[in-house]
């Protein structure tokens, strides 16, 4: 049995402000295989640090420059090859800039509260859990079966 694998290495942010309210982003389903609502991140450069990564994600997706990102959680699945795909989820509460969209999608704030009635990322509430939760610090998916079926775990 290897202990190597290939890995992909990404990030997620939850950004509030003061007054309950989240940067969301809507990216143009046409380039990318998600669609719906999603928290602002992408993914580590090689030899970039996970810190380093999530500002510079923030910033380039929002205009946003974070200070003190909390790293709460990860999101991990691995994928019918084998390979594992990684979400290193954070928080952020402290910021500066004006948020601004970008060629990654239409950011702009929403009230925490309103989330669960709109048309998020497929697993949004879940990942949202694993942030707010301090008892919880992942969220992964094992295939569930032959078909593409997916069991969804907390720890």
């Amino acid at each position: 049995m290897s202990r190597k694998e290939l890995v992909t290495l990404t990030n997620m942010c939850l950004i509030e402000d003061s007054e309950g309210r989240v940067v969301v982003q809507r990216r143009d389903p046409k380039l990318y295989r998600w669609s719906g609502l999603a928290f602002p991140g992408g993914h580590i450069e090689s030899g970039e640090n996970f810190h380093d990564s999530v500002v510079r994600e923030v910033l380039e997706e929002t205009g946003l420059t974070i200070k003190h990102p909390q790293l709460v959680g990860l999101k991990h699945w691995p994928d019918k090859d084998g390979h594992r795909y990684i979400v290193f989820l954070y928080k952020a509460k402290h910021f500066s800039g004006q948020l601004q969209s970008s060629d990654e999608g239409q950011v702009f704030w929403l009230p925490k509260a309103e989330l669960s009635q709109m048309d998020l990322a497929y697993d949004l509430l879940e990942v949202l859990k694993v942030m707010d939760d301090p008892s919880l610090s992942e969220f992964f998916y094992t295939q569930k079966d032959e078909n593409g079926e997916w069991d969804k775990h907390f720890r």
